[in-house]
């Protein structure tokens, strides 16, 4: 079974880290994913904010499950470069994470995506660019 067949058949428990995390998929296909998580007390920072490297983590596997929609069989990716943009905090509630392939070339594929607490689309808390290599079977 490939990766997206596991996460259709048995949800979040396809990914360690999403069951380490709390993620559970919302949408994907087509180049773009969705992925949400509850925001627990374990994940705040020394001053009651949710620690930044979270939010990373949450857009990175939405971005990494977005190109995986895209892939041939047997391709893999494997992160190149990343830059997020911090703008709002949050402390508690659910947030969730939407991400798109802006680019897929032969070796190189490039996404962003942004998070944003449920429900308020409009509001971004982070928004991250990446770019990806593009890894085929020989």
């Amino acid at each position: 079974m490939t990766y997206i067949e596991d996460l259709e058949s048995i949800g979040r428990k396809a990914n360690p880290y999403f069951c380490l995390m709390g993620i559970d998929p919302v949408t994907y296909g087509d180049g773009r994913a969705e992925l949400t998580m509850e925001i627990r007390p374990d994940m705040l920072n020394g001053v009651g904010w949710m620690q930044g490297g979270v939010y990373v983590s949450l857009i990175d596997e939405a971005m990494a499950l977005a190109m995986m929609t895209i892939l041939g069989e047997g391709e893999g990716i494997a992160t190149v470069s990343e830059t997020t943009q911090f703008i709002k905090g949050v402390r508690e509630g659910r947030i969730n994470a939407r991400a798109h392939v802006v680019r897929a070339g032969r070796k190189i594929i490039f996404a962003e995506g942004f998070a944003f607490a449920d429900g308020k689309e409009d509001e971004v808390l982070a928004r991250t660019t990446a770019s990806f290599s593009r890894i085929t079977p020989k």
